[in-house]
């Protein structure tokens, strides 16, 4: 019998659709820790971890029986792919399941922080009766970085709400953004350099990592609005909590953080700044996401394991 470790909340439907299959299912929220999950993960077949499970190298290399990682998620810079490719196990997850629940939630911190609601909001709970002047996002110019599937779907709905989109991405995407309606590009700056509001949707790659840094902010519009639900560490904090206070950047909406949660005095006060929006990682934190994404990575480990 397959045996299957989930160190990380997973929707029920996927977990019960494995028993039905003839796996035995083990829901063992605290193994998420390295050294729990060294001694924890011998004599198991396959992993299913969500974000905030780290399987690293040494956890990798502890496994005695190990075929199937599996992240119940989009992305895999959590997973070390090398030290799973060497031991030959297989690494599958979810990438389609989120992508609608990321990009409402992307869209929905985009109204609010071209209204000023969130601003709004803090003033009257301060007992002021402030009328805050907002914007208006139909007509303006949205730029995606990073055209995956969750950036293709933010285009999509972007382009629904009147807005015009440009996108860049490191792959010649061209066709795809033609048949939406968008502009494509392969250069970053000319996606800063045009955008009145810009979507971060790149995985955590060395290359990515604070590719949003004090230059990208110098060359993007006075008074953009920017929206951070790809990964944290793509972004240089500490340079946008600059760009806040000097007005280059008229709001921020973070759902994603370096360290979650955020502990830094850094981070605190970046959060806590008046034109800041900001959630605790809940991007894909749907029921119908959720569901999704569990039957998803539930099939693909069925079908790792030829069954």
């Amino acid at each position: 019998m397959y045996r299957v470790l989930v160190t990380d909340k997973v929707h029920p439907e996927g977990l019960e659709l494995l028993k039905q299959r003839g796996l035995e299912v083990v829901v063992d929220l605290d193994a998420y820790k390295p050294e729990v999950l060294k001694e924890r993960i011998k004599g198991f077949d396959v992993l299913i971890v969500r974000s905030r499970t780290k399987v690293r190298r040494e956890v990798i290399e502890a496994a005695d029986r190990l075929k199937v990682i599996a992240r119940a998620g989009s992305g895999l810079d959590n997973i070390d792919l090398e030290a799973a490719k060497e031991r030959g196990i297989r690494v599958v997850n979810a990438p389609d399941a989120l992508k609608n629940a990321v990009a409402e939630l992307v869209i929905g911190m985009m109204i609010v922080l071209a209204r000023n609601a969130h601003y709004s909001y803090r003033s009257l709970l301060e007992g002021k009766w402030e009328k805050v002047m907002g914007m208006e996002i139909a007509g303006k110019t949205l730029g995606v970085v990073g055209f995956g599937r969750i950036g293709r779907e933010v285009a999509k709905k972007a382009k629904a709400l009147g807005m015009n989109v440009i996108a860049y991405d490191v792959f010649d995407l061209s066709r795809e953004a033609e048949e939406m309606g968008v502009k494509f590009t392969r250069s970053l700056e000319d996606v800063l350099r045009s955008a009145d509001v810009l979507s971060l949707h790149v995985p955590l790659t060395e290359e990515t990592r604070n590719m949003i840094d004090r230059d990208a902010f110098n060359k993007m519009k006075d008074g953009v609005i920017i929206i951070n639900a790809a990964r944290g560490e793509v972004m240089d904090y500490g340079a946008l909590y600059e760009a806040l206070e000097s007005g280059k950047v008229r709001a921020a909406g973070l759902d994603v953080y370096p360290e979650e949660p955020p502990e830094s005095e850094e981070l605190k006060r970046l959060i806590a700044h008046p034109r800041v929006f900001a959630t605790a990682h809940i991007g894909a934190q749907t029921e119908e996401a959720q569901r999704r994404t569990s039957l998803e990575v539930a099939e693909k480990v069925l079908e790792a394991l030829g069954l």
